[in-house]
C-alpha cells in the first residue's frame, strides 16, 4: 500500500509522548511525516521540524497556520495527531475534522462531556476516522485476550479488576514541579486529577476487553499530599451493561509500584491476569485446570494479535510499538475509506471518538461520586442512554 502523509500537533522536543508517536507512526512503513507545529514557541517549533525531515513550508508555527496550510494543498496530509496540552484537544481535534482531516487525539479527547458528544456528531457528520490514543489496548496480549473472551473461553465475564497505580507523585515538595502540578490543578487538569490522567486507561482496557461499556459506577476520591486540589487516588466500583462487576483502583502515591497497570478477567470458565511490565505474557486460569502462560508469538495465537506482533517470541515490545499498533489500524482504516472498500474487522478495534466520549463520562459520573460520599451515579453520555 501506499504510505500516507501524516502530520503533528504538538509533540515536540522534550515532549514526553511526541517520540512514542513518531516512532509508531512510521515503525511499519505505513505513514510518512509531512507537516507539524509542534511547539507552543513558534520558532522552535519550524526548527525542530525541520530536524525531523518537514520541508521549510510545511514547518508550522500554530495549528491554525498549518490547518491554513494543509487544507487545500493537493498532497496535504491524511492524518493528524492531536499530542497538545489537554484543554486544547477539543479546539484543535474538531478544526481538523471539520476541515476533512482523520485525526488521532491524545487522551483526554475533550475536557467536558458536552465537547465529547459534539465531536461524536462531528465524526459521525464527517465520515472520517477520529482515534483516541487509548494505546494500552493495542497490546498484542491484550487483544489476544479480546479474541478470547469474544470466543467464548470464558463464557460470561463476571468480574473485572483493573489497576493503573504508582508512586511516582509521592513527594509531598512535589508542588513546584511543573510536570506534576499541572496534573492537579483544575484551571489545567479539569474536574479530575488521578481518574482522568491514569484511571480512563485501566476503565478502558476494562471496556474494551469484556466488549461491555460502564452503567453505572460509585467513587471514592482522596487527596492525600497536602496542597492537592484533585485526588492523588481513587477506588471506583463499576457495574457493566451486561452485569459485570467491576473493581478499579489509581494512584500516584502508591510507592513501590512503577508503571503500576494490570488487569484480572474472570469469568464463568477461567481467569485471565495481565500486567503492563510483563506485555508479553497472559496468564491464563481455567475452571478446573491449571494456570498456563500464553505468550506474544507462540504457535496458535490469535490472527488480533499476530498481525500486531513484528519479533519473534520471548523478545519484548513496548510502549512505543503499542502505539505502533494504533497507527497500523489507522493506516488500515484510511486506505479502506480511500478505496471504497470494506474494512477488516480485526484492523477495527482501535479507540474512537465514542471510547473518548464514554471515559470523559466516567470521569464526571466518578467526580460527581465523590462529591455524594460513594452514590451510585449513571455514567454513560445522555446521547448514549
Amino acid at each position: 500500500m501506499k504510505r500516507l502523509s501524516w502530520g503533528m500537533v504538538g509533540g515536540g522536543e522534550g515532549s514526553q509522548i511526541g517520540p512514542a508517536h513518531r516512532m509508531g507512526a512510521m515503525a511499519d512503513g505505513h505513514f510518512t511525516l509531512a507537516a507539524g507545529a509542534l511547539d507552543h514557541n513558534p520558532e522552535a517549533g519550524r526548527a525542530y521540524a525541520q530536524t525531523l525531515g518537514i520541508a521549510e513550508d510545511r514547518a508550522y508555527g500554530d495549528w491554525k497556520e498549518m490547518l491554513k496550510g494543509e487544507k487545500d494543498r493537493p498532497d496535504r496530509i491524511d492524518l493528524v495527531t492531536v499530542a497538545t496540552p489537554n484543554s486544547t484537544h477539543y479546539e484543535i481535534t474538531k478544526a481538523f475534522l471539520d476541515a476533512g482531516f482523520h485525526v488521532l487525539c491524545e487522551k483526554p479527547m475533550t475536557m467536558t462531556v458536552e465537547e465529547g458528544e459534539d465531536i461524536v456528531r462531528t465524526v459521525r457528520a464527517s465520515g472520517k476516522v477520529c482515534a483516541v490514543n487509548y494505546a494500552y489496548s493495542a497490546y498484542p496480549m491484550i487483544r489476544h485476550m479480546r479474541h478470547m473472551v469474544d470466543a467464548g473461553d470464558l463464557g460470561a465475564i463476571r468480574t473485572v479488576v483493573a489497576n493503573f497505580s504508582h508512586g511516582h507523585h509521592a513527594a509531598g515538595d512535589d508542588a513546584d514541579n511543573p510536570r506534576v502540578r499541572w496534573r492537579y490543578d483544575p484551571a489545567q487538569a479539569g474536574v479530575s486529577g488521578q481518574m482522568a490522567d491514569c484511571g480512563i486507561h485501566a476503565l478502558h482496557l476494562a471496556s474494551f476487553i469484556a466488549g461491555d461499556e460502564v452503567e453505572k459506577l460509585s467513587a471514592d476520591f482522596a487527596s492525600t499530599v497536602s496542597g492537592r486540589v484533585l485526588e492523588d487516588d481513587a477506588m471506583v466500583n463499576f457495574r457493566t451493561a451486561k452485569g459485570t462487576v467491576g473493581r478499579l483502583w489509581t494512584s500516584t502515591i502508591a510507592l513501590g509500584r512503577q508503571h503500576g497497570l494490570d488487569i484480572q478477567i474472570f469469568g464463568e470458565k477461567g481467569g485471565l491476569r495481565w500486567a503492563s511490565e510483563q506485555p508479553n505474557q497472559v496468564y491464563w486460569s481455567p475452571l478446573g485446570g491449571r494456570t498456563q502462560i500464553i505468550e506474544k508469538g507462540e504457535a496458535g495465537i490469535s490472527d488480533m494479535a499476530a498481525r500486531l506482533s513484528r519479533v519473534p517470541i520471548a523478545h519484548p515490545e513496548g510502549f512505543p510499538l503499542a502505539v505502533a499498533n494504533i497507527y497500523v489500524d489507522l493506516a488500515a482504516a484510511i486506505h479502506a475509506q480511500k478505496s471504497g472498500e470494506a474494512l477488516d474487522p480485526v484492523a477495527n478495534h482501535f479507540p474512537k471518538a465514542e471510547d473518548g466520549l464514554r471515559s470523559m463520562a466516567a470521569v464526571y459520573a466518578s467526580v460527581e461520586s465523590a462529591k455524594q460520599k460513594g452514590a451510585w451515579v449513571d455514567a454513560r453520555p445522555p446521547m448514549f442512554r
